[in-house]
């Protein structure tokens, strides 16, 4: 029967997942903002915050984020323009530049930090008991890999 399709796990699933990440980032959005940060803008500087020598080659920072190419560049332009990153000139590769975080970037980003991580323990990690954070952080391993292959592009392997 054709209801059957509708009360199906795997839609349960999937919409149980798009509610909580929707909730969350209504959440996380509004507290970025105060610091003048979109959610992407944020995505960007705590991405290159935590890769090596805080930069990465631009197609490797859109293969981390939800960003196309041309989107990568557009942000970038407008967060040099705010002087919260630069460009670098890849020193093997004259066609690839990088996105390197300024000091007023992780100024900002570390203004915004404290804040986030008391919502982000407030409305997702602090909801769970520590093995099933555990088991979920797995999970969404395992998801990311499957769906964004090059989520980890440009990271330097950790022995």
């Amino acid at each position: 029967m054709a209801t059957d399709l509708y009360d199906d796990d795997r839609i349960t699933a999937f919409g149980l997942f798009v509610e909580a990440y929707t909730g969350i980032m209504s959440r996380l959005a509004g507290q970025l903002a105060e610091h003048g940060l979109s959610v992407v803008e944020f995505e960007v500087l705590l991405r290159l915050s935590r890769s090596e020598h805080q930069q990465l080659r631009m197609s490797d920072l859109a293969a981390q984020t939800s960003l196309s190419t041309s989107g990568v560049t557009r942000v970038v332009d407008r967060m040099e323009r705010d002087g919260l990153l630069c460009r670098r000139a890849c020193p093997h590769d004259r066609r690839s530049s990088y996105a390197a975080v300024t000091t007023s970037g992780l100024t900002r980003l570390t203004a915004t930090l404290p804040g986030h991580l008391e919502l982000i323990a407030q409305w997702f990690t602090g909801q769970l008991p520590a093995e099933d954070l555990t088991r979920m952080l797995g999970s969404l391993r395992t998801l990311r890999d499957a769906v964004a292959p090059g989520a980890t592009s440009g990271v330097a392997a950790v022995d």
